[in-house]
């Protein structure tokens, strides 16, 4: 299955991780609600046709997509960045002085 990153083009499943569900909603972090974080966590909705999932390009530039997939046949309709901006790019390693002998 390729995966075709906004950044770096079609890539091989490989370098991919799957996150999770894209249609699930998270919530509130300081909720103490156990029904709401127990059903976050291990309820999951089992389509057959197209889900949203969410993907990171973890071999790759590390952003995380927003990908929609048909579970039936593996075939995906499409893919988008879940960030705003492309993420920055690495910064170059700086190069210390020699010191003077």
């Amino acid at each position: 299955m390729l995966i075709t990153c906004p950044y770096c083009g079609p890539r091989d499943v490989v370098e991919f991780t799957y996150q999770g569900d894209g249609n699930r909603t998270r919530p509130d972090p300081a909720s103490t609600d156990l029904n709401a974080w127990n059903a976050y966590v291990y309820d999951r909705v089992n389509i057959a046709g197209d889900q949203n999932e969410i993907w990171q390009h973890s071999g790759g530039c590390r952003t995380h997509l927003a990908v929609t997939r048909n579970t039936l046949t593996h075939k995906i309709s499409s893919v988008r960045s879940t960030h705003a901006e492309p993420p920055a790019p690495p910064k170059p390693a700086r190069k210390k002085p020699r010191a003077k002998a």
